[in-house]
């Protein structure tokens, strides 16, 4: 499965900010669409649904999260990259 790219953001006057939290959920929102929408048994869709589902239900998401928004509160941009492939999604946080 290949890995997704999340980019929390800080708002802005011009441009709303999302955390990674929310980032996450609206992911999830897609694959969910794409699902009930999709005829046939799309299986890799199931499991990066099932994935996103188990990133934001874990206490991994927390630390994430507050990293996050360590770095952004410093001014930095952020990527957070998801490995959704194992059992338990794995995450590397890379300064932009």
């Amino acid at each position: 499965m290949d890995p997704l790219e999340l980019e929390p953001r800080y708002s802005t006057k011009e441009i709303p900010g999302r955390c990674i939290k929310c980032l996450a959920d609206k992911e999830v929102g897609s694959c969910l669409r794409m699902l009930l929408g999709d005829e046939t048994d799309n299986k890799e869709l199931q499991r990066r649904y099932e994935a996103l589902v188990s990133f934001i239900r874990s206490p991994e998401l927390v630390k994430v999260r507050d990293e996050c928004e360590k770095y952004l509160a410093e001014g930095k941009e952020v990527n957070v990259v998801l490995h959704l492939g194992r059992r338990k999604p794995k995450y590397e946080i890379k300064l932009i």
